[in-house]
């Protein structure tokens, strides 16, 4: 009975990281839906956004628009493209033929989750739904290594049936909403990353899983068993010089090998810090640190805190069922 509990136990204390790399950073980023809309336009258009603080996706349900992201080629948007800016400074979409300079004008509210774009007496031309969504996590290492900058896919007709899955859920108010649609952009997130063809797959952790020599690698990380994760170490493991490698790992994934485990760790260190039921000499081992008090060092270079700090605030700063109740 004794070694049941025990085993129980251990199990319970597990992290839901039994999966393969890009199941688990997904997770760790913990996306959450924020806004979910229907825009509509018709005549000439334009809508601008800047300061955003949220990453933004669309799906072009009918008809055409131009897209204009800071640092990156006008895009024409056709029905059936996907589109997804994880770290937008800001954006403009136009009309298929743009308005005359001046002449930008707010979306306008015609119900409940649905705007329109252009003079209201036009018919309709372009028709897209729109998500806003956040990270619980936002750990800019991994998610710029996760994400690139701008993805753009056409022709994937599940990322398309997402999309309106996430926009029909977030309309409506049905039972267990919130867990639904965190784990919609979650399969949505992945999907994204899976839709490209390896040869075409932009910077990101996507890229780096496409090569069997950078893919092993990847798995050794996140499988926290060594306390000295090298870089050499991964080289020899990859058969590769320390030099290509690092190379190698960096254009693939816009950071270095040091910088990713770091971020992996750490992620995943806050993560049990978060759920409560772990000592810091057990996430320590977890995370492949090899003392509490190395641990320790390294959480409070990353995170500006220690360990115990960290935990206490967030558990301060959740709800208790009373205060639960008042916000509901």
């Amino acid at each position: 009975m004794q070694m049941s509990m025990m085993i129980h136990r251990k199990s319970k204390r597990m992290p839901e990281l039994a999966l393969d790399p890009l199941a688990s950073v997904v997770a760790l980023l913990k996306p959450r839906p924020d806004i979910a809309k229907m825009v509509v336009g018709g005549g000439r258009w334009q809508v601008e956004r800047t300061a955003l603080e949220s990453p933004f996706y669309a799906s072009v349900v009918e008809g055409r628009a131009h897209l204009v992201v800071k640092g990156h080629k006008p895009v024409l948007l056709r029905a059936g493209d996907f589109v997804m800016i994880p770290e937008p400074d800001g954006f403009m979409m136009t009309s298929e033929v743009p308005p005359p300079a001046g002449a930008t004008r707010l979306p306008l509210a015609t119900g409940p989750g649905i705007f329109r774009l252009g003079p209201a007496d036009r018919p309709v031309e372009m028709q897209a739904l729109v998500g806003h969504c956040r990270f619980g996590s936002p750990d800019r290492v991994l998610l710029r290594s996760l994400l690139p900058q701008m993805v753009h896919i056409s022709g994937q007709d599940r990322l398309m049936a997402l999309v309106q899955l996430i926009h029909d859920e977030t309309r409506d108010a049905r039972p267990a909403r919130a867990i639904i649609l965190e784990r919609l952009l979650e399969v949505l997130m992945i999907e994204v990353l899976r839709s490209n063809p390896s040869h075409a797959r932009p910077i990101g952790l996507a890229r780096g899983l496409a090569d069997p020599r950078l893919a092993e690698a990847l798995r050794r990380i996140h499988e926290f068993n060594e306390n000295r994760l090298t870089v050499a170490r991964l080289a020899r493991e990859a058969g590769m010089s320390r030099s290509a490698f690092f190379e190698r790992f960096r254009l693939a994934l816009g950071c270095t090998p040091i910088e990713y485990a770091t971020a992996l760790r750490m992620a995943v260190a806050r993560d049990l810090l978060q759920r409560g039921d772990l000592t810091s000499a057990e996430i320590a081992h977890r995370v492949g640190y090899g003392s509490a008090s190395a641990f320790a060092v390294a959480f409070l270079r990353q995170q500006g805190v220690p360990p115990g700090v960290f935990s206490k605030r967030y558990r301060a700063d959740q709800p208790g069922p009373l205060q639960a109740r008042r916000r509901s």
